[in-house]
């Protein structure tokens, strides 16, 4: 029987988690055929994935191009309904819920996407763009209540409000994401899935964006899952990681723990990939070159994906799949050889 402390300490580490996903699975269908098309197979984008984030924290997600962490987020925001496993937000599943269930949600989670450049209406002024959240969720409720929500948001991510009037495209990379930014905070969010929102722009500007976002958490206390595959901007503005490789999470930690301390290979291999300004540390620093190419995620391998480039893989990585395992405290990792 458990005893009263633990109990307390567990029902506080719920209370404190704004997000919760749990066995998320997404499969797309691979069709054949023109006209009779037909399901040949399943593409496994997001295969059993699952993690938590608090309350006022910043998760990042990393991985290669392909390994599923866009449709995670979309999962997450239910733009992509999952194929299995449970999302709660706030202790509500998501994946459970209706479209007309969901809406009232949707003021509470946001996304900044990765293209400044397709995210925003070209037909539509930056004034409309951002006012029309604000008018559908009935947060203000004449022209003029609209008119000073979009001031205000322009000013708080840093644009002058006379920007309103502009359409996207006389507007720098920046400042367009800047808008997504002010998109976001238009119906006050508490979560945001940030996908690559740095990855189009500018080195010049990334690291403008990066300030923005950390100072807008401060300012109204909000949660991130930052994606990226930037291991040098995750670590920056991550309290915690979580790397997937294949549609699967491979690792967890807290951010210097993971850069200090790797477990998972592929970690290792990522981080290793990552170059350090210092020639010195450098030219001394093992190199972990992981050998093929990245499998299909049509067809992927049997027992742990990432065997097949696996510097210390064995037989037994080939039949058994790997638990996500709590091998040291707060610091999960899914290999049977750590």
């Amino acid at each position: 029987m458990s005893s009263q402390p633990e109990i307390q300490n567990s029902r506080l580490k719920t209370q404190n988690c704004i997000l919760e996903v749990r066995g998320l699975k997404k499969y797309f269908p691979a069709l054949s055929g023109v006209i009779a098309q037909r399901v040949v197979g399943w593409v496994k984008a997001v295969d059993d994935v699952s993690f938590s984030i608090r309350r006022g924290e910043t998760l990042g997600l990393v991985g290669e191009s392909g390994c599923g962490k866009t449709t995670t987020g979309r999962c997450i925001l239910q733009l992509d309904r999952p194929t299995a496993g449970e999302i709660l937000f706030e202790g509500r599943n998501l994946a459970q819920m209706t479209d007309a269930e969901l809406r009232p949600l949707r003021r509470e989670m946001q996304i900044v996407f990765q293209d400044p450049y397709s995210s925003l209406n070209p037909r539509m002024t930056i004034g409309q763009i951002l006012s029309e959240p604000v008018r559908v969720h009935g947060i203000a409720h004449n022209r003029r209540g609209c008119r000073d929500r979009v001031a205000e948001l322009l000013t708080v991510v840093g644009l002058n409000p006379l920007m309103a009037d502009r359409y996207p495209h006389e507007l720098s990379g920046g400042q367009r994401q800047r808008v997504g930014v002010a998109r976001a905070l238009a119906l006050e969010a508490k979560f945001i899935i940030c996908d690559e929102p740095i990855s189009a722009l500018d080195v010049s500007i990334q690291a403008q964006i990066i300030n923005l976002l950390e100072e807008l958490q401060g300012r109204f206390g909000l949660t991130y899952l930052f994606i990226a595959h930037d291991l040098s901007v995750v670590r920056h503005i991550s309290d915690r990681i979580a790397v997937m490789y294949l549609g699967k999470v491979v690792e967890i930690a807290d951010r210097q723990e993971l850069y200090e301390n790797p477990l998972h290979p592929y970690t290792k291999a990522l981080l290793s990939a990552v170059p350090i300004p210092d020639p010195v540390v450098e030219a001394k620093r093992e190199r972990v070159v992981l050998r093929g190419e990245v499998p299909s995620s049509l067809n992927p391998p049997s027992g742990c994906v990432f065997h097949p480039r696996c510097p210390i893989a064995i037989d037994e990585c080939s039949k058994e799949v790997p638990e996500l395992r709590e091998v040291k405290p707060n610091h999960w990792a899914a290999c049977i050889r750590v």
